[in-house]
């Protein structure tokens, strides 16, 4: 019997909406959402988002409501389980995630810890 992968993370309607607003002018079907993580922040991670033209051979690609997400191989386990969400409220619009792994996070709102890996505080400076 084969077993499932779980979903490494999953976009609401609001983010796929944005998503298909930021590329219904983009040509290249292989025009993408990608999604990381990286050190830094004062929780020890920190979230990157940003189009991508094309994966590179070490993405997990992703179908989610109907865009294509890359996550590298680093970054999945970070990710596992993760919601994209797309808010506009009066302080601000933008992409948030949703992460059931990240046991505290910081005030700047992109910095966050895991229970395996407390990385190191840093400032919350942009």
């Amino acid at each position: 019997m084969i077993e499932s992968q779980p979903t490494v993370l999953s976009l609401t309607d609001a983010a796929a909406t944005k998503l298909h607003e930021l590329t219904k002018e983009e040509t290249n079907p292989d025009v993408g959402l990608r999604v990381y993580v990286y050190s830094g922040g004062c929780s020890g991670y920190r979230y990157g988002m940003m189009l991508e033209d094309a994966p590179t051979p070490d993405d997990q690609i992703l179908q989610t409501n109907g865009v294509k997400v890359y996550v590298d191989g680093n970054s999945v386990s970070l990710l596992q389980g993760s919601q994209i969400d797309y808010v506009d409220t009066l302080m601000g619009a933008g992409f948030t995630v949703n992460n059931p792994n990240a046991v505290s996070g910081c005030g700047c709102g992109s910095s966050f810890r895991t229970a395996d890996d407390a990385g190191t505080a840093r400032s919350c400076a942009h």
